[in-house]
């Protein structure tokens, strides 16, 4: 009994082998004649594609990106060689003459007399004299004294009163002096003497 039994299932386990391998060897044979998704969308390559790829890598050469294109240069650039070259081949280019400064071009085409470049200055300095003032004092004793002091030194000056914060002040003045040079130059002159003095502008009445 227990040898029919074995035999049953070894007999059971070959042929349960035997329908195993039939059912793989369909299953594989399917699926070699079924069209396989995201495979068979690539395009095959043929013997001649891949003969013309392998002689593009034999020939290849690594530094031919290197050389690049000639760089073709800004049309600004290419105008301005050529001015350039046109104004050296024509000569040296002589510019217009300019008026001096300070000269009107409408008054040189109409004809008309030029003015000095200093007439508004001037027309200033005549609307002003200059006086020396060699000290303003609150008595007048003390711009007597002064007055003396510059008599002793071949000047002539004078006194002059002013109400000042409320209070007089009696000044001593040289002058007056039509330009600012001439005070300039006596206001020198009285510190080359140890006089103390300024210069004071004042308007034509």
């Amino acid at each position: 009994m227990k040898l029919s039994q074995r035999g049953g299932f070894v007999m059971g386990l070959v042929v349960g082998l035997l329908v195993g391998l039939a059912i793989a060897l369909a299953v594989a044979l399917y699926i070699t004649k079924a069209p396989v998704p995201f495979v068979d969308k690539v395009p095959q390559r043929t013997a001649e594609q891949d003969k013309a790829e392998a002689e593009r890598n034999r020939t290849w050469d690594p530094n031919a990106p290197l050389g690049g294109k000639p760089v073709a240069r800004p049309a600004s650039a290419a105008s301005g060689a050529v001015a350039a070259a046109s104004a050296a081949a024509a000569g040296p280019v002589t510019e217009p003459p300019r008026p001096a400064p300070g000269r009107d071009p409408a008054a040189i085409l109409a004809g008309g007399a030029v003015p000095p470049a200093s007439a508004p200055a001037r027309a200033v300095a005549d609307a002003f004299v200059f006086f020396v003032q060699a000290g303003a004092f609150t008595r007048q004793e003390d711009a007597e004294q002064q007055r003396a002091k510059l008599a002793l030194m071949g000047q002539q000056a004078k006194i002059s009163e002013r109400d000042q914060a409320g209070r007089t002040v009696y000044r001593v003045r040289l002058g007056p002096f039509s330009t600012r040079e001439e005070a300039d130059g006596l206001q020198v002159r009285l510190q080359e003497q140890s006089v103390e003095a300024q210069i004071v502008r004042v308007e034509k009445p």
